[in-house]
């Protein structure tokens, strides 16, 4: 079966975030900095062709959801707080496929300097 329509992506990167999230107590009590990219997939052909904001997605409405969300969090794991973030978007721009790259910022690993992340995707098979 042949879907016609035709999806393009709208990628929105490098959302600051803070968020009560993590193992240690200390890290669910004080917060730390996360990095969130996503893309969601829809179709744009009419918005670009008719330069018509109504059949495009207000991404704005996802980046404060998230932020709002991230300030409500008190969560163990990232997996969990991603998620979440998946709940956001569909609630926003329905059953869409939607990747998401989570990133905490400075885990406290005793001698580690880095970042840790997922990389989590859902509905992707809708993609043609």
């Amino acid at each position: 079966m042949t879907n016609s329509r035709r999806l393009s992506s709208i990628h929105v990167q490098s959302i600051n975030l803070w968020a009560h999230v993590g193992v240690l107590e200390q890290e669910r009590l004080l917060g730390q900095a996360f990095l969130l990219d996503f893309t969601i997939w829809i179709d744009l052909e009419t918005a670009a062709k008719n330069d018509d904001l109504s059949k495009t997605a207000d991404y704005s409405l996802a980046v404060k959801s998230i932020q709002q969300l991230s300030l409500e969090i008190n969560c163990f794991t990232i997996e969990h707080f991603s998620e979440l973030i998946f709940n956001k978007l569909e609630a926003l721009y329905g059953v869409v496929p939607i990747q998401i790259l989570l990133k905490k910022c400075n885990p406290p690993i005793y001698g580690f300097s880095g970042s840790v992340s997922i990389n989590r995707a859902r509905n992707m098979h809708l993609i043609i």
